[in-house]
């Protein structure tokens, strides 16, 4: 007999953690490993983010806040949406959460039962469809095409609704793809979910990593029947180097909002206080550091681009945002798992197997790591992949 739920049996461990968790552990025994894996800044939080929170610690801001946040960073990611992406939103539909993640398993927990589908485009980040198993409610897969840069079209939308479709999930700019969606694309899915009344939730973590003269558009700002149908994920993770201090954030609709409240007080409780006055210190003080992480991980991405182009048995698509590249390894026939831990005992390279994302023909490589170790682990991976 066993003690574990039944839906646990469809979860799979992460896939990115796992692989950079061996990488890591390679490393430490001494092996020369040039990592691709992790979805992680590799610049420090900014100090006067860090600054804010060890004041607030000083201060004595060590107790419980209400649940989804303090009220002043939620009038503070009001007034960021408002300013920058055109949404308005009342403090009261804010919910501060322990991350991004958390925040996408808040909204899909609010808002879906056992039984509803929720479309995905693939490819897709990993974590999406476990966590709609997690809450009873069905993954249903839609295969973007390379040509089109890995983007997902209001015709593929349409024709992969059916009775129970409850949600789609969006991300843009896009991991693993980097793909980014345009207005006029936006406009033509929210006009199918608006005649279906189907909820979208927008994953927009990697909004201004964005390269190419491509612009970020948030989804809730594309129509008032838009904004009454999203809810808008993002947090402080990508853009700020702050994956460890785990703070995200949802904007949506009143109900929504008042569901994920109640799900968050009896669940996590607030998030970290502390961190949240470094989160607030982040929306509220210089954004330099943004512009110059930009500026550094665009010179990364023409680099890999330019490399990975000269080799010929892969192929990639330019990736408009975010930090990673998908390379589409089909014609050296070999499935991605196969090849990411041949890749890492025979080469010390560190890659994403594709199946991760629900393309399992291809690898994931991050350049959100020195340019030092992309030269290196590219002259490793373009050896390999001559030698297959």
């Amino acid at each position: 007999m066993s003690f574990i739920a039944e839906k646990f049996s469809q979860i799979a461990p992460s896939q990115t953690l796992a692989i950079t968790a061996t990488a890591k552990k390679m490393q430490a025994e001494g092996q020369d490993i040039a990592s691709f894996g992790a979805g992680e800044p590799d610049m420090d939080t900014p100090q006067h983010i860090k600054d804010a929170a060890i004041e607030a610690l000083l201060a004595g801001k060590t107790k419980y806040t209400a649940a989804t946040g303090i009220p002043e960073l939620k009038q503070a990611i009001a007034d960021k949406l408002l300013k920058e992406n055109g949404i308005e939103y009342a403090p009261s539909q804010i919910s501060v959460n322990c991350g991004a993640k958390h925040s996408c398993y808040n909204a899909i927990l609010a808002c879906c039962d056992p039984g509803d589908e929720v479309i995905i485009p693939s490819p897709y980040w990993t974590s999406y469809p476990d966590m709609v198993r997690l809450v009873g409610a069905e993954p249903y897969f839609v295969e973007t095409k390379r040509d089109n840069k890995w983007k997902f079209t209001a015709e593929e939308f349409e024709d992969s609704i059916s009775g129970r479709t409850r949600m789609l999930i969006l991300n843009s700019p896009n991991n693993p793809t980097g793909s980014v969606y345009t207005k006029a694309e936006l406009e033509a899915i929210v006009e199918v979910a608006a005649s279906e009344d189907i909820i979208i939730l927008s994953d927009e973590i990697y909004e201004k990593l964005i390269y190419n003269g491509k612009k970020h558009i948030s989804t809730a700002a594309i129509s008032e029947a838009a904004k009454n149908l999203t809810i808008t994920i993002n947090g402080f993770s990508k853009v700020f180097a702050m994956t460890g201090w785990r703070l995200g954030y949802t904007a949506a609709p009143q109900e929504i909002a008042d569901a994920i409240d109640t799900i968050q007080g009896h669940t996590t409780s607030n998030p970290c206080t502390f961190a949240q006055y470094g989160a607030l210190a982040a929306l509220q003080g210089p954004q330099t550091f943004v512009t110059d992480m930009v500026e550094e991980y665009d010179m990364r991405r023409q680099y890999m681009l330019s490399r990975l182009q000269k080799i010929n048995n892969i192929e990639v698509v330019e990736p408009d945002g975010a930090f990673y590249f998908l390379v589409d390894t089909t014609k050296m026939g070999l499935s991605s798992m196969n090849l990411s831990e041949k890749l890492l005992s025979r080469y010390q390279v560190a890659a994403v197997p594709g199946l991760a994302f629900g393309h399992d023909m291809s690898v994931r490589l991050s350049y959100a790591t020195s340019l030092d170790v992309i030269k290196k682990g590219l002259d490793r991976f373009e050896e390999f992949c001559q030698s297959h």
